[in-house]
């Protein structure tokens, strides 16, 4: 089934000057979903499941999150943190419309779709959380990201000639994940070391204690064998929340090359979320 595709932006205003975010829409109607990528990656890589969930109906909206894909990228380390990016998130709803949605991501995106559940609880019909980086990926995520922040920094030639050269390489002529793959190598040098900075430095999610005040229905999943994203932290968020429902990944890959099962636990998911809230809204 064909959905309709749209590229829009929106402009924030802060302290630190005015940003422009940049997203897309699949498909309309009342019954939203906000789909998030991981860190560094391009709004792109969840347009596979944009695609499923709106072929059933649903309105679907990702967003380059600041820092990210097309959206500004600003070299202040102080406008990342993943409240702002919460805020972000419902600034969107609000530029769209949308009082309500379902909120999800991945590992980046997760943790951002939590964070939006505890800022405004009222407008989150439901969450999905794949690869939620909690509290033991500390390690694991210092050794991956704090050389590439290093390098950011201090030696910006490697970073900005990474760059370069991908940004020659014509997208068009390149399998769907190259292409994603490419897109999360192109950050400007300062840009990339604010933004690994901000997150790195900054609050992860929110606490213990505050994930399990959150009533939202959940979606997790969790992938064995991925130390940055552990499965133990998966496990302990769906331990947490009252409402949920796990589903275990053969691999990190399982979704993005063989993901048939896994969107169509999505879709039942969100399926259910928006009938829940219907019954809600009928009572």
């Amino acid at each position: 089934m064909l959905v309709s595709e749209r590229i829009g932006q929106f402009f924030l205003e802060s302290d630190s000057g005015r940003d422009r975010l940049e997203f897309t829409e699949y498909g309309s109607g009342d019954k939203w979903v906000v789909l998030l990528h991981g860190l560094l990656m391009p709004r792109r890589m969840q347009q596979p499941l944009a695609r499923a969930l709106a072929a059933e109906g649903f309105h679907v909206v990702t967003l380059d999150l600041l820092g990210h894909g097309h959206s500004d990228q600003p070299a202040d380390p102080l406008v990342y943190s993943m409240s702002a990016f919460a805020e972000q998130v419902v600034a969107l709803m609000d530029h769209l419309g949308a009082d309500r949605a379902v909120v999800g991501g991945t590992s980046l995106g997760a943790n951002v779709a939590l964070e939006v559940a505890d800022l405004t609880p009222e407008r989150v019909v439901g969450i999905i959380a794949e690869m939620p980086v909690l509290d033991n990926a500390l390690v694991a995520g210092i050794v991956a990201f704090v050389p590439p922040m290093f390098a950011a920094r201090f030696l910006p030639i490697t970073v900005n000639t990474v760059r370069k050269v991908t940004r020659a390489v014509p997208r068009g002529i390149m399998p769907f994940w190259i292409g994603v793959g490419l897109d999360t190598l192109d950050h400007r040098a300062d840009s990339m070391a604010a933004l690994l900075h901000g997150v790195i430095f900054g609050r992860i999610a929110p606490s213990s204690s505050r994930r399990k005040r959150i009533q939202t229905p959940a979606l997790v999943i969790g992938h064995p064998t991925d130390p940055i994203h552990p499965f133990v932290d998966a496990d302990m968020l769906a331990a947490e929340l009252p409402d949920v429902r796990f589903e275990r990944a053969s691999s990190i890959l399982e979704w993005r090359l063989r993901p048939e099962r896994l969107n169509d636990a999505a879709i039942d998911f969100v399926t259910s979320c928006w009938e829940r809230r219907t019954k809600v809204r009928r009572a």
